[in-house]
């Protein structure tokens, strides 16, 4: 078989692969302290295929960081499937990785023994661990703070530590829970680009979730907008702009004002809050 036809049949088994996550008809429910149930999603489904970035945007309460404890296996849903590569969840053992609002590093820990825990944890032999550390330190531009602790860090660089020990894990999926919320514009920024990167180089299939609509556009093949608790899909919106993005130069394009517009009507925070 010459190079051209394993491309084709590559291609084709693509094209009949399951997707990498697909939620169906979700349900959640939570008990509230006066004994009544609260749902917090309602009848969500919607799939992620290998490879793609999807953000996730809605009101605060709407269930964004539930939908990635159910992606996760941390949380079963009261009714619904969550699938990984057309597997229930709680039966793949596909890695998935997940990352925080705050980076949760190991205050005693140094750059390279945060980093290092995702090495660990993703099986890489402790032979190889060194220059796997080496090739991630530099790749996030931490060179020269390798013995650096958290405290001695700005936060943009503890998200970098965290980031590198999510790629150190070598997870098939990334889960990100408004990673870069607590920090200013232009280190937000920043981050983004770091993120882009990462994404571009590996091509993971990525759930993030996030408050700042511009930041969704930017990184996003897909925008998910949730409507108010109970949460429920308002608008799947496809981001057609090319890549490589970079966030400074998109702000000056048209088609990512009207993006931008768009998200901003499905998510209606108006209405969906009965201010």
């Amino acid at each position: 078989m010459n190079a051209m036809d394993r491309n084709f049949v590559a291609d084709l088994a693509t094209s009949f692969a399951p997707p990498k996550i697909a939620l169906s008809n979700i349900h959640v429910r939570f008990p509230a302290p006066d004994g009544k149930v609260v749902p917090i999603l309602e009848g969500v489904s919607f799939d992620v295929p290998a490879g793609q970035f999807v953000s996730i945007v809605g009101p605060s309460g709407c269930g964004k960081s539930t939908l990635l404890r159910i992606v996760s296996g941390l949380l079963k849903p009261a009714a619904g499937e969550a699938r990984i590569d057309g597997q229930m969840i709680a039966e793949n053992g596909e890695r998935v990785g997940f990352m925080f609002q705050r980076d949760t590093l190991l205050p005693w820990g140094t750059v390279e023994d945060n980093i290092r825990v995702g090495a660990e944890l993703s099986g890489v032999p402790a032979s190889a661990i060194p220059a796997r550390l080496q090739e991630l330190i530099a790749f996030l531009r931490l060179t020269g703070f390798e013995k650096h602790r958290p405290h001695q860090l700005s936060g943009g660089m503890r998200q970098r530590v965290a980031l590198g020990r999510l790629m150190a894990y070598e997870p098939q999926i990334y889960l990100l829970d408004e990673p870069f919320g607590a920090l200013d514009s232009q280190t937000k920024s920043a981050m983004g680009r770091e993120l882009l990167k990462v994404w571009a180089r590996h091509r993971r299939s990525v759930l993030f979730v996030t408050h700042d609509i511009e930041e969704a556009v930017t990184l996003s093949d897909r925008v998910i907008v949730i409507s108010s608790r109970p949460g429920r899909i308002k608008k799947d919106i496809e981001i057609d702009l090319e890549r490589p993005r970079d966030p400074a130069s998109l702000r000056k394009n048209s088609r990512f004002a009207d993006y931008v517009e768009e998200v901003w009507a499905a998510l209606d925070v108006v209405r969906d809050l009965d201010v």
